[in-house]
């Protein structure tokens, strides 16, 4: 993820030898928190988390937005920070609520005591927005319970633009004419809706291996959005995105990575139509950790996105497809503080105006928000009641909405052992501050996931795949230090190999550091107990260029108009290059980059609309471009079917190969490196940094596979020639692919049974500039 800019005021954006010790096992949600019905449905528990609060009242609505509540119930504080009321289904009825039942909380606490005399909208009881301690509550604002299934709206949405009423501190409103602390939210806040255990299925989860797997990241509703095949109802939604399952399949796809998926600022895109403005298309603004997002839903009535959902994950599941998720438990929708200069302004929807010491990092003070996130607060993941509230989100997700893996943004905040940025006497596990990645503390939320799921054992089975993100926006990189169990996204990968392809005669390239990407990254994962598909290898993905912009664009083109901009940020460092502009030089290296992804060891992950060359015209951070510009287009030119091809057929190739999915590290008898002369290489070779060719074979015997596999790279920009090693007794060379530009069109990767012989032992082949050679043994 990156740093997106302000969604209004309501969104400020502003290796390890040791495997650590296992911690103990937690119970899922232990303290029954969220609304549940009992199994008669004749009453609903409300339970809610809160260290701090004072006194807390549930009110229930008739509906999500715009009218009065029903009725109201102070909640008991029954221990262990945890407050609930029972309420009887018939007093529900009775107060006039006869559908779902829409439900939000209020709470006082120190700094804003409680009084019979409140009324909404008063300062009774005031004391301050923020006190010593931390404590942010404010019995005006409506607070969305954090386990809600599933949430009304957004705050921000087509009938409400005013962020001011979900916001505290003493600046007065021009609408309302009271300061924002007074400014009631009940009508406009987003409210939790209860729900009955749902009856849709989610069907047998794949058992595959993580290192059989393809993944292919897409946001749900771009999948289908302007997909013809799809009626216009279904497109851009859960079930929409369900109705393509067999197009992955087909593809070669075996899970597909959806961009955040749990509740987000979004209701707001479409306000100001062909204008990217307050826009949210990403996702990573997260309202609930719990809910499913409803802008995705065709069925919008309450249970509607739950049952949708699943039904969504059925249908990939049907298709042999897993269903990975990408959560963002680093940060929430509230932000940090409005200005750098204020502490009392902040925005309260949830969690803040629960328990904002509990849930937020705090700076020394308490009166600011420690940030390594870039929007402006880090989640308080070292709090024990923080922690388990993502174990049970995950949970849920994975066991009732039928999830099968989770990649992590920003995942380093999950390792981060501080409490706050205070110095040693309040916070001893942190003497420079408020964040230290400790792989080995049992208790990080990196650790407690690993105690309380099972990651899925590498030869395949039951269990969760984890994927995180080694970096922060702060700048903090983790790369290769998580503990045993998680995977990574292999940044090294994408840096070098751009690199190679990309800026021969900019900087010094390490044929080396290639060879080791090539097989699983081994200088970086194998010392703390890992192995090649914890490497998820990638050239692009959502965040930075598509794969096409890598060869076609020289920088960012960020501030062009919509519908494919402006977007603020994104990356200045992108290692990409135009090819001269040369049009079948940049097919001939977006083939090259793909086919870098499918040959290495490892988990590969490519991003939607990879395999028809799709462009955001140099637009390197669409976080916020929701249009048809950023929708998966399904009308291709011939160029772009042809890519389809050598892309399926890539996938294709690797998936028919397990010479390419080792489980364990290469040895020196599976993998051979050549120097093009057709000699083993050596360390001088390894060493010459004027060195930008290399060729492997890989052992196809060794792990039961019919072929082996000869793969050459000549990164010079002339060619190269190679002279071929031996293959197997009684076999010879035949090649499958050649990106070169020669081989330019619909069969640039032949299907199996069309390769042409190349020769045995001491045959060459000259090798085009900056291009890939595929051979197997036959």
């Amino acid at each position: 993820m990156k740093c997106p800019k302000f969604l209004a005021a309501l969104l400020i954006c502003a290796s390890l030898a040791l495997i650590p010790p296992t911690p103990a096992r937690a119970t899922i949600n232990s303290m029954s928190l969220g609304a549940s019905y009992n199994a008669a449905q004749t009453q609903i528990t409300f339970r809610v988390y809160s260290a701090n609060a004072t006194y807390m009242v549930l009110y229930l609505y008739s509906t999500g937005y715009g009218v009065q509540e029903s009725a109201s119930y102070p909640l008991s504080n029954v221990g262990s920070g945890v407050w609930q009321v029972v309420v009887p289904v018939s007093s529900i009825k009775s107060a006039g609520i006869s559908g779902a039942v829409y439900y939000g909380y209020r709470a006082w606490g120190p700094n804003w005591t409680y009084s019979s005399s409140w009324t909404k909208g008063s300062s009774v009881g005031f004391v301050s927005d923020v006190d010593s301690n931390g404590n942010r509550f404010n019995p005006n604002k409506l607070l969305i319970d954090p386990y809600a299934q599933e949430i009304s709206q957004d705050p921000l949405n087509a009938n409400n633009q005013n962020a001011d009423i979900f916001a505290t501190g003493g600046t007065v409103d021009a609408t309302f004419g009271v300061a924002y602390r007074l400014i009631d939210s009940g009508t406009y806040a987003p409210k939790g809706i209860v729900l009955a255990a749902s009856g849709q299925g989610t069907g047998t989860k794949p058992t595959r291996a993580q290192k059989d797997d393809v993944i292919y990241e897409v946001n749900v509703r771009g999948l289908t959005k302007q997909d013809p095949s799809i009626a216009s109802q279904y497109q851009g939604t859960y079930y929409g995105a369900g109705l393509k399952a067999s197009y992955l399949a087909s593809l070669g796809v075996t899970a597909v990575e959806l961009l955040p998926l749990q509740e987000t600022q979004n209701d707001e895109n479409d306000v100001i139509p062909d204008s990217t403005q307050d826009q949210n298309y990403w996702g990573y603004m997260t309202e609930d950790f719990f809910a499913p997002d409803r802008r995705y839903a065709y069925n919008k009535a309450a249970g509607g996105p739950t049952a949708e959902f699943q039904a969504m994950v059925q249908a990939f599941h049907k298709a042999g497809i897993k269903v990975y998720m990408d959560v963002v438990y680093n940060h929430t929708a509230e932000g940090g503080t409005w200005t750098s200069t204020d502490p009392t302004t902040a925005t309260e929807i949830s969690w803040r105006g629960l328990d904002n010491a509990t849930y937020y990092e705090l700076t020394t003070g308490n009166q600011y928000f420690y940030d390594d996130t870039g929007i402006g607060a880090n989640v308080n993941t070292y709090n024990p009641a923080t922690r388990q509230m993502i174990i049970d989100s995950l949970a849920y997700w994975s066991n009732t909405m039928g999830v099968d893996g989770f990649r992590f943004d920003e995942a380093p905040i999950l390792g981060n052992n501080c409490l706050n940025q205070s110095y040693e006497a309040a916070a001893p596990n942190c003497p420079n501050g408020g964040f230290n990645f400790d792989a080995a503390d049992p208790n990080i939320a990196l650790n407690q996931i690993l105690a309380n799921f099972t990651v899925r054992p590498a030869g395949g089975g039951s269990g969760l795949d984890l994927f995180a993100e080694p970096w922060s926006a702060s700048g903090g990189d983790n790369q290769g230090q998580f503990p045993a169990g998680w995977s990574e996204w292999n940044g090294a990968f994408q840096a070098t190999l751009r690199q190679a392809q990309n800026e021969l005669g900019n900087m010094t390239i390490s044929i080396g550091q290639d060879a080791q990407d090539f097989t699983g990254s081994s200088n970086i994962f194998q010392a703390n107990g890992r192995y090649p598909w914890n490497s998820t290898n990638y050239m692009d993905i959502h965040d930075g260029f598509t794969l096409f912009d890598i060869y076609s664009c020289n920088n960012p083109n960020n501030t062009q108009a919509w519908p494919y901009g402006p977007s603020s940020g994104g990356n200045t460092t992108n290692y990409s290059w135009n090819q001269g502009g040369a049009a079948a030089d940049q097919r001939r290296a977006a083939r090259t980059g793909l086919a870098f992804t499918m040959l290495s060891a490892g988990t590969p992950i490519m991003a939607g609309g990879d395999e028809y060359l799709r462009s955001l015209n140099c637009n390197n951070n669409p976080y916020n471009v929701d249009s048809t510009a950023n929708w998966l287009n399904y009308s291709w030119t011939s160029d772009q079917s042809n890519f389809y091809n050598f892309a399926q057929r890539a996938i294709a190739f690797r998936l028919a190969h397990p010479a390419l999915r080792p489980e364990n590290w290469y040895t020196s008898s599976q993998v051979e490196w050549w120097e093009p002369s057709g000699v083993q290489a050596t360390s001088s070779y390894w060493n010459n940094t004027s060195n930008y060719a290399i060729a492997y074979t890989i052992n196809g015997s060794s792990f039961g596979d019919s072929n082996s596999i000869y793969i050459a790279y000549n990164g010079w920009s002339g060619s190269v020639t190679f002279t071929l090693p031996p293959p197997p007794t009684g076999t010879n060379w035949y090649r499958v692919t050649d990106t070169c530009n020669w081989n330019d069109g619909a069969n640039t990767w032949v299907t199996p049974g069309s390769e042409t012989l190349i020769g045995g032992s001491g045959a060459t082949y000259s090798q085009c500039g900056q291009s890939l050679l595929l051979l197997i043994s036959k």
